[in-house]
C-alpha cells in the first residue's frame, strides 16, 4: 500500500512523523514537494482509452494508481520557478502548475484523509465562529472591518477587557535581508483608535481581549481529540499570542482533560466541516469558562509529539490514512 503526501520541501517535522508511522506497519509513502514542480518534479497525466499518471522525483517513480490514500497539507506550487522569469509570465507558470496539480488530487480514487473543499471551506474563520456558535461554543465578540468608526464604537463596547487585532490570513513582513517578521495578535492601544487610516487599504480583524488562565490546543484526529494546555501568562511576550514565545513555552506544555461536554461539541464542530483532523486554539478563563478561537484544518502538531506531553498524533493520523475510513460523522 503506498499513501502519498503532498507538501512542500521547507514543512516542518510532521511530514517524517507521518512518514515513519506509516513506514513502521510496514507500509510505503511517497512525498511529493509542490514547490518543486515543475521545476524538479515531472508530472505526467495521460488520458485516451486508459488513464496513467506518473509522478517522477529523480529515482523515485510513482504511478498513482497504486496510492491507496492521499493527505495534502501545505502547498507551494512553483516556488521555485526562477523570480527573474517576466512576472507575467512566472504567474501563469504557477498558476498552471497549480490547476494541473490539484485536478490531479481532484482525481485521484482512492482515500482522501480530507477532502480539499472541506479544509478549504473551514480556513472561513467568519464561518467557523458562526458555527461554533451555533453548536454552543462560547466565542469572543469579534469585528472584522475596513471602517475605523466601527473599531471605536466595538472598543467601547469592550471598554472592560479591552481589545485584541489579529489577521484572517497568515501574514509575514519581510526585512531588506531576507528576515522574516511574523503578525501576531497584539493589543489595540487607546492611541492605536486614532491612528486606523491604513483600514481603507487592508480589513483588519478585532476581538475582545478574554482573560486567560490558560490556552489549549486540541488536537483532533478522528475520534481521538489530544489536549494540551500552556499558562503563556506566565511568559513575558506570550500575554496575547502564544505562539510569538512558541520556543520559550515548548516544555511548558502539559496534557489537560477537556469537559466531556467541550469535547462533544468540538468533534460536532468537526462533523460540521467534515474533518479528519483540526488543531483548535482554546481559552480558558480564571472563571472556568472554555473560549473558542478558531480551527486550523492543517494546524501543526508536531511539537506536541516530540516534546511533552508526547502525544502519538502521527500514529493516529497514519492509521486514518491505512485504513482509509472517514471517523468524522458526514
Amino acid at each position: 500500500m503506498t499513501i502519498l503526501i503532498v507538501t512542500y520541501s521547507n514543512d516542518n517535522e510532521s511530514i517524517p512523523l507521518v512518514i515513519k508511522a506509516i513506514e513502521d506497519q510496514g507500509e510505503t509513502a511517497f512525498r511529493f514537494d509542490t514547490d518543486r514542480y515543475p521545476t524538479e518534479i515531472k508530472l505526467d497525466i495521460y488520458q485516451g482509452d486508459t488513464e496513467r499518471v506518473m509522478i517522477t522525483d529523480g529515482e523515485k517513480q510513482l504511478d498513482v494508481s497504486e496510492v491507496a490514500a492521499v493527505w495534502y497539507r501545505r502547498m507551494r506550487y512553483g516556488a521555485k520557478i526562477p523570480n527573474t522569469m517576466d512576472q507575467q509570465y512566472r504567474e501563469a507558470s504557477i498558476n498552471e502548475s497549480r490547476a494541473t496539480v490539484r485536478a490531479m488530487i481532484a482525481s485521484l480514487p482512492g482515500f482522501h484523509f480530507d477532502l480539499m473543499f472541506n479544509v478549504e471551506r473551514t480556513h472561513h474563520k467568519q464561518l467557523q465562529l458562526q458555527i461554533a456558535r451555533k453548536i454552543g461554543l462560547l466565542t469572543p465578540r469579534t469585528l472584522t472591518t475596513n471602517n475605523p468608526e466601527a473599531v471605536k464604537q466595538f472598543a467601547a463596547e469592550c471598554h472592560q477587557q479591552g481589545i485584541v487585532t489579529k489577521m484572517l490570513s497568515s501574514f509575514a513582513i519581510f526585512g531588506e535581508q531576507g528576515e522574516q517578521f511574523f503578525v501576531f495578535t497584539s493589543p489595540v492601544k487607546d492611541e492605536d483608535l486614532e491612528n486606523l487610516e491604513g483600514l481603507r487599504f487592508c480589513p483588519m480583524t478585532f476581538q475582545e481581549n478574554v482573560p486567560k488562565a490558560l490556552e489549549l490546543r486540541i488536537t483532533i484526529v478522528g475520534k481521538r481529540v489530544f489536549t494540551a494546555a500552556v499558562n503563556s501568562q506566565s511568559c513575558a511576550g506570550a500575554t496575547y499570542d502564544w505562539r510569538k514565545q512558541g520556543k520559550a513555552l515548548k516544555d511548558a506544555w502539559q496534557a489537560y482533560d477537556l469537559p466531556p461536554d467541550i469535547e462533544k461539541k468540538l468533534l460536532q464542530l468537526m462533523a460540521e466541516f467534515g474533518l479528519n483532523y483540526g488543531a483548535i486554539d482554546k481559552i480558558v478563563t480564571p472563571d472556568g469558562d472554555y473560549f473558542f478561537l478558531e480551527i486550523n484544518p492543517v494546524g501543526e502538531f508536531f511539537w506536541l509529539e516530540i516534546f511533552a506531553p508526547h502525544f502519538a498524533i502521527s500514529q493516529a493520523i497514519a492509521e486514518i490514512l491505512l485504513t482509509g475510513k472517514n471517523q468524522s460523522n458526514r
